[in-house]
């Protein structure tokens, strides 16, 4: 049988239906707290629990497209903003009764930007808001977006620790100050700033100084502070480990 016979002989409901949606565990920090994008949902199942964002693939779009499409939805992001937006795959989730209504499998992504602006709430959704972290134990999420807002913070800590992911919650011009105050929201852990400081400087493409300083000293008076950009590299060599890890290595 040619290709041709075969398509026109195949039947696909001989086989179970399955939709495929996307997640977005969308990160930035507002006021110097990590945040997450929430949505309350409008609609059953779950209806008046909150979620992460995100919807069903539509059959003319990829999956990264459909996770773009759903950010920017909940925060009216569009053009060169969006596209600014880091934005990579975390993880598949399918297991057969995650979602009520049929068999749905997830293909959560993760999302990074600096001061995203306030949520949206999208067609479906009743209310979409930025959630500081710290109050996720207190918000009992809908379907298994619990398991996938933690495996997302993992991703993320971790992420910090050999790339240099850490630069995109950034402005493109900033001190290492600023760039270390990323680490301690993120990963929740105070960091000494000078072995910090020793510590970026000694990673080769991570950083480079732009030649200027902030117009201003810092809050106690002292000298300007340099700014820098991001780096060309991919990967952190040596790492920034987390001070928990760090412990383990030694």
């Amino acid at each position: 049988m040619n290709e041709q016979d075969f398509l026109a002989a195949y039947d696909p409901g001989a086989y179970p239906a399955v939709a495929v949606t996307v997640d977005i565990v969308a990160l930035t920090i507002r006021d110097g707290v990590l945040h997450l994008l929430l949505i309350r949902r409008g609609e059953q199942p779950y209806a008046g629990h909150w979620a992460l964002p995100g919807g069903f693939v539509r059959p003319d779009e990829d999956l990264s497209s459909a996770a773009r499409r759903e950010l920017a939805e909940e925060t009216g992001l569009d053009g060169e903003p969006l596209r600014r937006v880091h934005v990579e795959q975390l993880a598949s989730y399918g297991a057969p009764e995650r979602d009520p209504r049929m068999r749905v499998v997830s293909i959560a992504h993760l999302a990074f930007a600096p001061d995203l602006p306030d949520a949206t709430a999208g067609t479906d959704a009743a209310e979409a808001a930025w959630v500081p972290v710290a109050d996720l134990t207190n918000r009992q999420l809908a379907f298994d977006h619990g398991q996938i807002v933690s495996d997302g913070l993992e991703r993320a800590r971790s992420k910090l620790e050999y790339t240099p992911l850490a630069t995109r919650f950034l402005a493109p011009e900033f001190t290492i100050g600023e760039l270390r105050a990323v680490y301690e929201t993120v990963w929740g852990h105070q960091l000494h700033a000078g072995n910090f400081h020793r510590k970026v400087l000694s990673v080769p493409g991570f950083v480079e100084s732009t030649g200027a300083s902030t117009e201003r000293g810092g809050s106690r008076g002292g000298p300007r502070s340099r700014l820098y950009r991001a780096g060309d590299a991919r990967l952190l060599h040596p790492a920034l480990l987390r001070p928990a890890r760090e412990e383990e290595v030694r």
